[in-house]
């Protein structure tokens, strides 16, 4: 459930901090005075869009946090995605700046707004006040009756087989449309491969022969050039410097005897010696593997001719004809599975098949919810002033698509002795507004979401209807924490915790604010929403008795 929520210059508000109990709690106020902002805000710290326009004008900043109580689920995903907090709950918070730059945290973590939606989806539900518009639209009815049943997985099924089967479909349409051009390129492909499955090239040959070739072709010079720092090193008959360094160093020993001054140059000389017998070594090995091998050499200028002009041939660096004969061969093999017509008849008949099943499964369970759902839908109907109503789920058989083979059609007959029609067709507004707030109800009872939201979803209520929506709404705080944006008395009324939502002008600027409402501030409000600006001794009354029933 909702804990707290902090709001920081956010469109009209300045700074505001509540407190949530459980149960049922309602915000009013006067048209215009900030109710349903309260509301957008929640969604922004749940992850929802926004831009610098919600930024309170002169203000740097919006800052929202809000915290929740954890349940079983979102702990798991605390856990799974390391938000876990030693000191329980959930803290997120979304900062938004006046250049539209976003930041998100959950639990004090960096988060992204994707990451505060997936959690966010598990806290709260949120019903807008348009939501009985948005019944009117017949992919609206499909999504409200898969969600309320839980099918939500069944219909990602169905449309992933269903992609999979047309894309396979497509392919099989365009070869058919363009065998010729199809076949063409086989022979193309095949060609290149078979040209580059001859020259055999592999990964980091060209720089292994063109080292190579670069050494056998300065093979004569390295010789003389090696074996001439080798006599000038020690094989010289005239003082070569490795007997002259010896010399010298067994002479200044001798003198270092005489004075002592002279071993620091006796130790730098040693190493140098050293060094230079170590030179020797390696120079005599060296001479000992190069050898001149002009017959090498020509295989090697004539394996590099090989892979540079193949190179220009097909437009690539020599380097990578390697890669180029991998993506050829792909591409070959690709062309070869996509032109054997038989297999690719074959392969669109099974995925054609996998999907007739996977939405065969889905009618079956969607029928059995739309079963369930017009009768849930039909006893709260009869609560709500419309005695003798029925309301029922057609499904209609459609040709396949990605959502099934059948279209969802939501039907209600108002009274009793009519016949359902189409939703759009024969509710009023106000009946249209009670019907969509019946399936709220219904499909909020269906899922484990701890705090609810209805946003004014009462509006076209009023008499006698409102206080039934008002009871209902109570008894839904019974299991849930619900929040209710309403402009009902009779609803009102039926809270456990009342907020009243109102604003003022400071500095020339319009602020919102809001206050937790004692029960005397309460008779007042009530009264208010009854009688209009002018409260009388009889409108309190009549705010008193609601409150007491």
């Amino acid at each position: 459930m909702l804990r707290t929520l902090s709001i920081r210059d956010f469109v009209i508000v300045d700074a505001i901090e509540l407190e949530f109990a459980p149960g049922f709690t309602v915000f009013t106020g006067e048209t215009g005075a900030g109710k349903s902002i309260l509301i957008d805000a929640l969604a922004l710290a749940l992850g929802g869009r926004g831009d610098a326009s919600v930024v309170r004008e002169g203000a740097s900043r919006t800052d929202i946090t809000a915290e929740f109580a954890s349940t079983a689920e979102a702990d798991a995903w605390l856990e799974e995605h390391e938000f876990r907090s030693d000191e329980g709950g959930i803290l997120l918070r979304r900062v938004i700046d006046n250049a539209g730059r976003s930041k998100a945290w959950i639990n004090g973590v960096t988060a992204t707004a994707a990451q505060l939606r997936e959690l966010g989806e598990m806290m709260v539900d949120i019903h807008g006040q348009h939501a009985h518009q948005s019944l009117l639209k017949s992919d609206a009815q499909r999504a409200m009756l898969d969600s309320q049943a839980g099918l939500q997985d069944e219909a990602r099924a169905v449309a992933a087989a269903y992609k999979s089967w047309r894309a396979l479909a497509r392919q099989l349409e365009e070869f058919e449309a363009n065998a010729r051009s199809v076949l063409l390129e086989r022979e193309r492909l095949e060609w290149q491969v078979g040209e580059l499955e001859k020259l055999a090239p592999k990964p980091g040959e060209w720089t292994e022969v063109s080292n190579e070739h670069s050494r056998l072709a300065h093979a004569a010079s390295l010789i003389e050039g090696a074996q001439e720092a080798l006599d000038a090193l020690s094989e010289s008959e005239t003082h070569p410097i490795l007997s002259q360094l010896s010399a010298l160093t067994l002479r200044l020993g001798k003198l270092a005897d005489i004075d002592a001054g002279l071993k620091p140059v006796i130790e730098a000389l040693e190493p140098a010696r050293i060094q230079i017998q170590e030179a020797v070594y390696s120079l005599n090995d060296y001479l000992g593997r190069v050898e001149l091998d002009p017959e090498r050499l020509h295989e090697v200028e004539a394996r590099m001719d090989a892979l540079h002009s193949t190179a220009r041939k097909f437009h690539v660096a020599p380097e990578d004809l390697p890669q180029e004969y991998e993506s050829l061969s792909a591409q070959l093999r690709q062309l070869a599975d996509a032109t054997d017509l038989e297999a690719l008849r074959a392969q669109e008949q099974k995925l054609r098949d996998a999907y007739l099943a996977a939405a065969a499964k889905l009618s079956t369970a969607r029928s059995n919810a739309a079963t369930a759902l017009g009768q849930a839908v039909t006893a709260a109907m009869q609560d709500l002033s419309m005695a003798g109503g029925r309301f029922e789920v057609a499904l209609n058989p459609c040709d396949p698509t990605v959502h099934g083979v059948e279209q969802v059609e939501f039907l209600v007959a108002a009274h009793a002795g009519t016949s359902p029609r189409p939703l759009a067709k024969v509710a009023s507004g106000g009946e249209l507004a009670r019907i969509s707030l019946a399936i709220s109800v219904i499909a909020s009872t269906a899922t484990a979401t701890p705090t609810l939201i209805f946003d004014e979803v009462d509006s076209g209520i009023g008499g006698g209807v409102a206080e039934v929506v008002g009871r209902l709404l109570k008894r839904l705080g019974q299991a849930r924490q619900v929040l209710c944006v309403t402009h009902l008395p009779q609803v009102a009324s039926q809270a456990n915790q009342h907020f009243q939502v109102s604003k003022r002008s400071s500095g020339g600027r319009t602020v919102s604010s809001i206050d937790s409402l004692d029960s005397k501030a309460r008779i007042e409000e009530i009264a208010r929403m009854l009688g209009g600006i002018e409260i009388t001794a009889t409108t309190r009354k009549h705010a008193r008795e609601l409150l007491a029933s």
